[in-house]
């Protein structure tokens, strides 16, 4: 009789890919939960951007347009985009998580977003949503883009909301970051994503 090794593979994991606007705080909601998600056996992505390193935001890998592209070339991202003048690419590293039976939360892009579903069919799409004058002024504080800058990215921001999509689950982000944790926890038990 032969032994089905197939049998006693762990199923893949699932990919989370959280999105929205900037400035909505999906670097703080990771950042908030991610001992959580760690303990629950939940791996974070950390992004490749053409960003300086020393530019405030997210604990992300800043990288040279030349060297994003050599990487690139190299296949070793498993997503890769440009938005508002930045190159951004998630490392091939997800793909072993998810083959190893991991869920892996990825912060994405909203444009993105059609090709990641035709990658990962089963991925779960989470949109963080803020009330536009909170928005506004996030962005502001950070102190990245001018108030012209701020507005032009507001005005993308409502393009890219523009219609319903039953298949993303939206979180409101315009109060307190422990109350979107919490949403955000729940919504992963939900979906089975938690250990």
């Amino acid at each position: 009789m032969q032994h089905d090794a197939s049998a006693q593979r762990k199923p893949p994991g699932r990919l989370i890919f959280l999105i929205g606007p900037s400035g909505s705080g999906k670097d703080s909601l990771i950042d908030a939960a991610r001992e959580q998600l760690s303990a629950a056996g939940v791996e974070i992505a950390r992004r490749v951007i053409t960003r300086s390193p020393e530019a405030k935001g997210e604990a992300a890998h800043g990288v040279t347009p030349e060297r994003f592209a050599a990487m690139q070339a190299a296949g070793e991202f498993a997503m890769y985009w440009q938005a508002n003048g930045l190159a951004y690419g998630i490392p091939a590293q997800v793909n072993d998580w998810l083959a190893q039976g991991r869920s892996v939360l990825v912060n994405g892009s909203r444009a993105y977003l059609p090709e990641a579903r035709q990658r990962y069919p089963d991925l779960l799409a989470v949109c963080l949503e803020v009330k536009p004058e909170i928005l506004r002024e996030r962005l502001l504080a950070r102190g990245r883009e001018t108030p012209q800058q701020v507005d032009q990215r507001l005005a993308r921001g409502a393009q890219l909301q523009a219609g319903p999509d039953s298949a993303v689950y939206r979180l409101d982000n315009s109060g307190s970051l422990a109350t979107a944790v919490c949403a955000l926890l729940e919504l992963l038990r939900h979906e089975r994503l938690l250990v």
